[in-house]
């Protein structure tokens, strides 16, 4: 018999060429505890939170996540976009992992935004990073290639991939893909 998470994961993987989308799947909220874990390369902390219980989010959970996606440079937190952890939760339903994401940037103040454009290319002017709806990461024991198919699978908003750089950007803004070497 099926458990609630192996029944989820495999009606994904089955939707591919049904007219629902995958990540709708999540709209419909169900009653799944919905854990993910990171791993911050930059502070060096982890988190593992179940930011969606039974029916609900879990506001004491989701705060511990704004806090673990902080801008680290500056210590600013930001409420993080849900529909961003729904994506990142069904990521790793689908790649049936237990290991966390490593982050590379969560949010991003504005100050940390504009010094990252000065220094590092490709950085957005308008990123959705300052919004709260953008994440940088990498999956260990998943190749980047596999984990930027996944996401353009899913079609939940814009994924950038950055292989020399051993990331994938992911966003909840409009549907869009694009590589930086």
């Amino acid at each position: 018999m099926l458990d609630r998470r192996e029944f989820l994961r495999k009606s994904i993987v089955a939707t591919a060429g049904l007219t629902l989308s995958p990540y709708e799947l999540f709209a419909y909220r169900l009653p799944v505890d919905r854990k993910i874990k990171f791993y911050n390369i930059h502070t060096g902390e982890h988190l593992r939170a179940t930011y969606w219980a039974k029916d609900h989010f879990v506001t004491s959970e989701l705060d511990k996540i704004n806090h673990f996606l902080r801008d680290y440079r500056t210590g600013d937190v930001q409420k993080m976009d849900v529909k961003l952890l729904d994506l990142l939760y069904a990521i790793q339903l689908i790649r049936d992992t237990n290991k966390p994401f490593k982050v590379i940037s969560g949010y991003r103040s504005p100050k940390t935004n504009a010094m990252l454009r000065r220094n590092t290319e490709g950085v957005a002017k308008n990123s959705f990073h300052l919004k709260a709806r953008a994440i940088d990461i990498n999956l260990p024991g998943t190749e980047l290639k596999d984990l930027r198919k996944l996401a353009h699978f899913l079609r939940r908003g814009g994924v950038g991939y950055y292989p020399r750089s051993g990331f994938m950007h992911i966003d909840t803004g409009p549907i869009r893909y694009w590589s930086h070497g």
